[in-house]
């Protein structure tokens, strides 16, 4: 009786969270459609999604964002912000992680969530893993965005990994666009996003979301060919802190 009742109420929970990702967008709907219709006002319409919509949805979920950080980011300075992919509540908390306006570069799967894959159509880089064509296009896009002063935010992984593993290997794109225009990459670590609101659907926990910004890794002065290199420095940052 005493499961029933913990599933019931989890599932209560994890409805929840859908009601608070879109009755926001349903509300300030015309004030979003009016920032996200230039690009010039990407600045603002970020900075509704950081302060009123994660907001929302974190503290609605009873998630406590934490940010440690070992390095400051300065104000109007362009980076490449990567992270472990966890959860679904990972876009949230890097919302909450960047003071600095930036662009997600994700899958394009995410257009067909209601209300949401609106928006994320209008403002994000999607990606076709599956077209060369699509990873080319993400370039230009990118680098339009970073022209423009905005950061960029990659998840490496791809996806989000199994169960048991801790931290999938990472892919090329992140490393290389960050070669390409010599800014430094932000490691970051989510410590409790998997714990916290995990893709089984009847699992989760109130309770702190930690961040932790590792010491920048700079790219300036180094060639593509350099790629492999940063990768793997990357990952291994990210790895050995989440292992501690």
């Amino acid at each position: 009786m005493i499961v029933l009742l913990k599933k019931f109420l989890i599932l209560v929970w994890r409805i929840w969270f859908y009601v608070l990702v879109a009755v926001p967008i349903i509300i300030m709907f015309p004030v979003l459609l009016v920032l996200s219709s230039s690009d010039r006002l990407y600045p603002q319409f970020f900075w509704v999604a950081r302060n009123v919509w994660a907001n929302i949805i974190l503290y609605g979920m009873g998630f406590i964002p934490r940010i440690d950080r070992q390095q400051k980011m300065e104000k109007g300075k362009s980076y490449m912000l990567i992270a472990n992919h966890t959860s679904m509540t990972d876009i949230m908390l890097m919302l909450k992680a960047s003071p600095n306006p930036f662009v997600f570069v994700g899958k394009k799967e995410l257009v067909k969530i209601p209300v949401f894959g609106f928006f994320y159509k209008r403002v994000c880089i999607m990606v076709d893993r599956n077209s060369a064509g699509s990873r080319t296009a993400v370039y230009k896009r990118a680098q339009k965005r970073l022209h423009q002063g905005l950061s960029v935010c990659i998840f490496p992984e791809g996806g989000v990994p199994d169960e048991d593993i801790l931290l999938d290997k990472f892919k090329d794109g992140a490393f290389r666009l960050a070669i390409q225009h010599r800014i430094p990459i932000v490691p970051m670590v989510f410590y409790d996003n998997k714990r916290r609101f995990p893709y089984d659907f009847f699992e989760g926990s109130l309770g702190l979301m930690r961040v932790k910004k590792l010491r920048f890794i700079e790219t300036n002065g180094h060639a593509t060919i350099d790629k492999n290199h940063i990768r793997e420095k990357c990952w291994s940052v990210i790895h050995d802190e989440l292992s501690r």
